[in-house]
């Protein structure tokens, strides 16, 4: 008898992996139903490519108006380069300081529910950017569409993670970090094409691409959540860490204006981190009644707080040559924004490869290696930069070598914090713990660009080589850091198959 049950409990195991539904067993419910078939082989590479899609849509996005900044410029002639900024850094800072209390809230609702009402935000703020009549409301739209990027970005991972087994892992965190390689990839050509016709269109291409993952989203993904959560986002948790991210980037951005040791700059700067440590303190106390805007616990074990920081530090360097490349194509070198979207292109598409390459390399040897090999790239390429490129165009011998190095670097660095963030997370923390990733990512975006505006000045727009020295000495500063802390991250990730 005990033989015939074991044999009945495995074959309707075998028949559920499969995603058959056992007749005898009556209908199944419909949450039960879309989980077997989530787990089909053919339903995860549609949720991957889901996911992937809306990812790469929030980093898109990032890349593009990079591209298209010296087109804005011009349209909203008069307007500062600290205030034009903002249609950047509107974007990024609101997408860091809502990172970590959407992936608190989508542990609370739904994943599924946050992810694609997210997509759905960042689709119709997109035609609104495409709409803007001023850079004040072009900055205001961009502020919404960050609400929905961090909306969908926060949960991401999570959902991926939650799809595939444990040791598909390495696989699916090099797609996801490659989806933001890719767009990188693509963000200039096709930026710089679009811009050829009208700025707007960089926005507006967002529209059909947003609503078919919304509508594939709805379709495919599986909802999951933390069933014990009850309680909801700290509001003033929230308000501290915007407003101190926020003041904090002003302060930079407005320095070169203002003046380094202004009364604005300084105050700017000190209630920034004031209001940031706030926030870290008002996390540490008894969380009954709100969920906080920081998981603090979550800090205590070395390679996640390790790999936010490395993050966080290598993300400067990043968003620096994002926009400090673009700027010195159009500006010193003088080419035109559909030239420099087809120059920058080989950079980030390098960066998309070696995510994969990363990922699996990581897993072999361990993440901290590895991501600190790749910040070394990220100095050579800048320091290339440093000593090769003149007033002249030489885009052959000048300019792709360094971006190559620092493409590699990139796709070494990005996919290697996200597995050491995976892998340090207990299940029930994957949607808190990736949104701190993320949230880190952003902050060190928005810090990167504010601090490239305030060394360049006006010599953003109309610079020569040397005013860009500094610029590729602080990335190269910058990521000498992040490897130093990578680090320390040690070999998190690293798979038992390798000896681990």
């Amino acid at each position: 008898m005990s033989e015939l049950v074991t044999n009945k409990a495995e074959a309707v195991e075998e028949e559920m992996l499969i995603g058959a539904p056992t007749p005898a067993d009556g209908p199944l419910p419909r949450e039960m139903v879309e989980a077997e078939q989530a787990y089909r082989p053919e339903v995860l590479g549609k949720v991957l490519a889901v996911v992937a899609a809306a990812v790469a849509l929030a980093s898109l996005d990032m890349f593009i108006v990079n591209i298209a900044f010296p087109a804005i410029e011009a349209e909203f002639a008069g307007s500062s380069i600290g205030s034009l900024s903002w249609v950047l850094n509107g974007y990024v800072i609101v997408f860091a300081a809502l990172l970590m209390p959407f992936g608190r809230l989508a542990d609370r609702v739904g994943r599924k529910r946050v992810f694609t009402t997210g997509v759905l935000i960042f689709c119709i703020a997109s035609g609104a950017c495409a709409a803007a009549w001023s850079v004040e409301t072009l900055v205001a739209f961009r502020v919404v569409q960050g609400i929905g990027a961090a909306m969908l970005m926060s949960t991401s991972l999570a959902l991926l993670l939650h799809a595939f087994p444990p040791e598909r892992w390495p696989v699916v965190i090099g797609v996801w970090a490659a989806a933001g390689g890719a767009a990188g990839a693509l963000g200039p050509p096709i930026g710089g094409l679009l811009v050829e016709i009208d700025w707007r269109w960089v926005f507006l291409v967002n529209l059909p691409l947003s609503l078919a993952a919304w509508y594939f989203g709805t379709k495919l993904l599986v909802e999951s959540k933390d069933p014990d959560e009850t309680r909801w986002p700290d509001p003033a948790g929230m308000a501290l860490m915007i407003l101190g991210i926020g003041v904090l980037c002003w302060g930079l951005v407005e320095a070169p204006e203002n003046g380094w040791g202004s009364s604005q700059t300084i105050l700017a700067i000190v209630g920034g981190v004031l209001m940031l440590g706030l926030t870290f303190l008002r996390s540490r106390r008894p969380a009954d009644r709100w969920i906080p805007t920081l998981d603090v616990s979550l800090f205590r074990a070395r390679p996640f707080a390790m790999a936010c920081l490395a993050a966080l530090v290598f993300m400067v360097a990043f968003a620096a040559i994002l926009l400090g490349g673009v700027l010195f194509l159009t500006g010193v070198w003088g080419y035109s924004v559909l030239e420099a979207g087809i120059a920058f292109f080989p950079g980030p598409a390098m960066a998309g490869i070696f995510s994969v390459i990363g990922s699996r390399v990581g897993a072999r040897f361990g993440t901290g290696p590895v991501a600190a090999t790749g910040c070394g790239f990220l100095i050579l390429g800048s320091l290339w930069w440093f000593t090769q490129m003149g007033d002249a165009p030489n885009y052959l011998t000048e300019n792709l070598p360094g971006q190559i190095l620092v493409g590699i670097g990139v796709g070494l660095v990005l996919p290697n914090v996200a597995a050491a963030v995976a892998s340090t997370l207990p299940p029930a923390s994957l949607a808190t713990g990736t949104a701190v990733l993320s949230a880190s990512r952003q902050v060190g975006a928005a810090l990167g660009v504010a601090i490239l505006v305030a060394l360049l000045g006006t010599a953003a727009i109309t610079g020569t080589a040397d005013d860009f020295d500094k610029a590729w000495l602080m990335i190269a500063i910058s990521a000498a850091t992040a490897g130093v802390i990578a680090l320390m991250i040690g070999k998190a990730g690293k798979s038992e198959e390798t000896g681990n």
